[in-house]
């Protein structure tokens, strides 16, 4: 029960990335890599000044602890966070490309490809250890994704590039630990958004005049960016890697609920079998968790 939190604070994240879709199209005639160019420096511009006007304790906190670290440990440490910025940018990229110039299913697929690969490399780099059901949940997840790719191999080979960079994220900050997970987030797309202003005046299109696209852009910086990443990484401290991976699944679910229902797009069987058996692997993984929930909530109401 202790890392109920930890797993509301996921949820609800990948729920709000869920949701992506509800504000991104009102402004699906811009450019994408338009769009990831004001996300990104919208989203560096906030979070510093936020840093600046109310962290400015944290801040010189996480300096102090830097400072203190051995030598060993500040390598590491520079090297997780560098790493992080650049998996995340990674990420950013690759999906946008993808899009772009590949197809929206592998997009989509490649969210559902990640919290394997996120399982797969806690396993071998962090040892996180799994249970035989949680097990038999990864071989669930697998086959449906096998069946969402079916006749389609190249949609499935660029989902397992966009889902690798997210997955070596969830990894590499599930290890990055003992340092304000706001200041951190701040420095990866601080970062982000350095890397990538070069590149602005060559690749961005004609400044946008219209409001409703600044609406959108500051509504995608701060709640579908600053606040579910905050949640995510503040997930990572409390529970391991590869349960944050597999909750991540509910973002594709949403999505594709969003897609059937309220875009009203086309809906063959095969997927919702595909869907429907990734639903019941995110079940049976945290099935132990959901248990002592039950349990407790049990004991509760006897108890009363």
């Amino acid at each position: 029960m202790k890392t109920t939190k930890y797993y509301i604070a996921a949820i609800i994240a990948f729920t709000t990335w869920g949701l992506f879709s509800l504000v991104l199209r009102p402004i699906h005639e811009y450019p994408s890599l338009d769009i990831l160019f004001y996300r990104v420096f919208s989203c560096s511009i906030l979070m510093l000044l936020i840093a600046l006007l109310f962290k400015r304790k944290k801040i010189k906190e996480t300096i102090e602890i830097f400072k203190v670290l051995p030598k060993s440990e500040k390598r590491k440490s520079i090297l997780l966070n560098i790493g992080g910025s650049a998996f995340l940018m990674g990420n950013w990229f690759t999906y946008i490309y993808v899009m772009n110039h590949v197809s929206v299913k592998a997009t989509s697929l490649a969210y559902l490809v990640c919290p394997i690969l996120t399982t797969l490399l806690a396993y071998f780099i962090l040892r996180e250890k799994l249970s035989k059901t949680q097990w038999i949940s990864v071989g669930l997840s697998i086959s449906g994704c096998m069946l969402l790719s079916y006749a389609a191999i190249m949609d499935m080979v660029f989902s397992i590039i966009i889902g690798l960079t997210y997955a070596a994220y969830l990894v590499s900050q599930r290890a990055n630990k003992g340092f304000d997970k706001f200041i951190v987030l701040t420095f990866h797309i601080t970062l982000a958004g350095l890397v990538l202003l070069p590149f602005y005046p060559v690749f961005g299109g004609p400044v946008p005049t219209e409001f409703k696209f600044y609406l959108c852009i500051e509504t995608i910086a701060i709640m579908f960016t600053i606040i579910p990443l905050f949640l995510n990484l503040y997930a990572l401290s409390g529970i391991n890697s590869s349960t944050v991976g597999m909750l991540l699944n509910i973002n594709p679910m949403i999505a594709f609920g969003l897609a059937a229902f309220f875009f009203k797009e086309n809906i063959t069987s095969l997927q919702i079998t595909a869907y429907g058996i990734i639903f019941i692997a995110v079940l049976v993984f945290n099935s132990h968790h959901i248990f002592a929930i039950k349990q407790k909530m049990t004991a509760i109401s006897k108890g009363s």
